[in-house]
């Protein structure tokens, strides 16, 4: 899109909030219009009619972001509590149910590559609502009497969550400088409190549904159409004024930052690809393994849940402190030691401990996600670079997360313990709390 295309837009978050183009507009047409131009330089020779300043409001941009966070692990937490039943369903060997999670996960990370080039061709909030109905579709054909269905709707439910992933830390960035620690917080903790709400409505579900595990997987996918119905106003606005042109991340006046080059990016692509490996696992695995320990279903599914409610307090506090901070190593050597400590007591003592090594974890697991999130946007200098290492982290970070809950598969059913896939998850512990370190250091990419 040519810098001609682009229009003026009126403010996005009242007058406290300030963009990459100027106090919360886009620069307008012209020649070295670009980052740092302030809105009265440049204005539209349209005003925003009544119905566009109206969409415009901030409140429903908060409200458009916390609904698709909310959406960004309910796909997956809410399959965790039902493994069980739907590998007895379809007759699948513990290798296969890995797969029920490690599909989506394997193209969080390749559903990642595309979302940059998507976010520039179709504009961000354009691919956001697409993704959002993409998310929709996938969770209802896994649902489907079909295992080649349940696969391909992982794929669907993985590469629409990829979407969401990678382009919100950079529309953050965009669209909240100034804020952009709070905000981190406040989408990290959406995304955890849906993963709470579906890792404990999965089991009661199935009974007030009354169709089994089908009824409560495809239930979420109302959640889905509602969040994208939240992202039609931001879909009008970006279109502008004359309705043609797509608003997506700003470009900056210098030349792009190759992320894929810098040491910094990869450190932080690490500590992403690292805590995501170690969350996944859990999500796909927490309740099987207080199961195979003797607990039942429901109780593991109880757990499971306050394990995520937990991992709120985490995802909220952590981004917070980071913004603060000029070097997040102590809050990196926190968390890391945190999921290494539940690690270890669920090797030792799994059910005796399960609510407390499910309480240590989710304050590690919330703070690490929540930490990786907030070092994408703290380490970039501006919105072009935070989605291209966005897109990188989550491309690298996902592709490296999908093997986890496949190998803990495997070596559980090669070992018939788990006491292997959760010291080979402690090695992981050790290694993000040393790119961790290298990444929490106050620099730039």
């Amino acid at each position: 899109m040519s810098s001609g295309a682009r229009t003026a837009e009126g403010p996005r978050a009242g007058g406290a909030i300030r963009t990459a183009a100027g106090a919360g507009f886009e620069a307008g047409a012209g020649a070295g219009a670009g980052v740092g131009v302030e809105a009265g330089a440049h204005r539209s020779t349209e005003r925003p009619s009544a119905r566009r300043a109206l969409l415009a409001h901030p409140a429903l941009l908060l409200i458009a972001i916390v609904l698709a966070s909310l959406n960004m692990r309910i796909a997956l937490a809410s399959v965790a509590p039902l493994v069980g039943e739907i590998s007895t369903d379809f007759g699948l060997s513990a290798t296969a149910s890995s797969l029920v999670t490690s599909v989506p996960v394997l193209f969080l990370g390749l559903g990642a590559l595309a979302a940059p080039w998507l976010g520039r061709r179709l504009g961000t909030e354009r691919t956001l609502f697409a993704a959002l109905l993409l998310l929709g579709i996938g969770v209802l054909a896994r649902v489907l009497p079909s295992a080649t269905a349940l696969y391909g709707g992982g794929i669907l439910v993985g590469t629409a969550i990829a979407l969401l992933n990678v382009l919100m830390p950079g529309l953050i960035k965009r669209d909240f400088p100034d804020r952009a620690a709070a905000m981190t917080s406040v989408y990290t903790g959406a995304m955890i409190a849906g993963a709470t709400a579906a890792a404990a409505a999965a089991v009661p579900l199935e009974k007030a549904l009354g169709g089994g595990w089908r009824a409560s997987l495809g239930s979420w996918s109302l959640l889905a159409l509602l969040a994208a119905l939240a992202w039609l106003p931001q879909v009008l606005i970006a279109r502008g004024p004359t309705g043609r042109a797509p608003r997506s991340v700003p470009t900056g006046a210098g030349r792009p930052v190759n992320v894929w080059r810098s040491a910094l990016a990869w450190q932080v692509t690490l500590f992403m690809g690292l805590q995501s490996l170690w969350s996944y696992v859990l999500i796909a695995w927490l309740p099987t393994i207080f199961t195979d320990h003797g607990m039942s279903r429901s109780t593991a599914g109880v757990v499971f849940a306050f394990n995520n409610l937990i991992q709120i307090a985490g995802a909220f506090v952590v981004p917070l402190l980071a913004g603060r901070m000029r070097s997040q190593r102590p809050l990196v050597a926190l968390v890391t030691t945190l999921v290494a400590a539940g690690h270890a007591g669920l090797m030792v003592a799994p059910v005796e401990g399960a609510w407390l090594w499910s309480a240590v974890l989710g304050i590690g697991q919330g703070g690490a996600v929540g930490l990786a999130l907030t070092l994408i946007v703290l380490r970039s200098g501006d919105a072009v670079t935070a989605a291209g290492l966005s897109g990188m982290a989550q491309t690298v970070g996902y592709l490296l997360a999908a093997a986890g809950p496949l190998a803990a598969g495997v070596l559980q059913q090669a070992t018939g313990s788990w006491t292997l896939p959760i010291c080979l998850v402690l090695c992981v512990c050790a290694t993000a709390l040393v790119v961790g370190l290298l990444a929490a250091r106050d620099r730039t990419v």
